[in-house]
């Protein structure tokens, strides 16, 4: 399955829609996207991950020099590992807690909640 990375903006957030799967063939578009849109001066951005049916080593490392970039410009990651909030059940929410790494990011449970600065994450 090809990856797609679709953009909009909402409600301040720069929200970046994957989905497909994030390999070493494709996760390099998902960090070109993130780096054009901090480039650009977006310094709260959202990756909607539910969508993504597979993540392997190389789609966690780019989640993590995600992170990384938006931290050293005084940025904002939140990401969303499942639609319906289920995160236990996403592929993504399993790679990142397999390798210990999931407490590092803000999850969400969906777009509405993401965007919300009253929202809180959702616990690992």
């Amino acid at each position: 399955m090809a990856l797609s990375v679709k953009a909009e903006e909402r409600d301040g957030w720069t929200v970046l829609q994957v989905s497909g799967e994030m390999d070493i063939s494709s996760s390099p578009g998902v960090r070109q996207r993130v780096h054009d849109a901090a480039a650009e001066g977006r310094r709260s951005i959202v990756l909607d991950l539910s969508g993504v049916r597979f993540c392997d080593s190389s789609g966690v490392g780019v989640l993590i020099a995600a992170r990384r970039l938006m931290r050293s410009c005084a940025g904002r990651l939140r990401l969303i590992l499942s639609a319906q909030g289920a995160v236990d059940g996403s592929h993504v929410n399993r790679v990142l807690a397999a390798l210990g790494v999931r407490r590092l990011f803000e999850v969400y449970s969906d777009q509405t909640a993401a965007v919300d600065e009253e929202a809180q994450p959702l616990t690992a």
